[in-house]
């Protein structure tokens, strides 16, 4: 099994800054894409930035600028950062990962963290 542990959220004034950690750990063969989601209740998850295993990265355009995704491949772990943070950007965060395990024998499954909570008071 493979687990995803965020970390970093927090309540923050208009215009601050988080960064959000992700740590990817368990039966871990290989990783393909790793994103960002947010949520807030009630309504559907949305993706907020994914960085794929080539490098590409892709952002929603209500971040593009201000939130920058990377990862350390040797750490598994994702990164988040987040500036210039405004009210609308209040979600839990999510991290998802598309991982390959030794038990699977490759094959690729969407993994997904528990969430982390990010306020931003205007």
């Amino acid at each position: 099994q493979v687990q995803l542990v965020e970390s970093g959220g927090g309540l923050v004034q208009t215009g601050g800054s988080l960064r959000l950690s992700c740590v990817a750990s368990g039966d871990i063969l290989s990783i393909k894409t790793m994103a960002w989601f947010r949520q807030d209740p009630g309504k559907q998850r949305d993706l907020v930035a994914a960085v794929l295993s080539s490098g590409t990265r892709d952002y929603a355009d209500s971040v593009l600028g201000r939130f920058t995704i990377s990862k350390d491949a040797a750490k598994n772990t994702l990164y988040l950062e987040m500036n210039s943070l405004k009210p609308e950007d209040t979600a839990d965060y999510f991290c998802a990962a598309d991982v390959a395990t030794h038990s699977s024998r490759g094959r690729f499954t969407y993994y997904w963290g528990q969430g982390t909570e990010v306020t931003v008071s205007s």
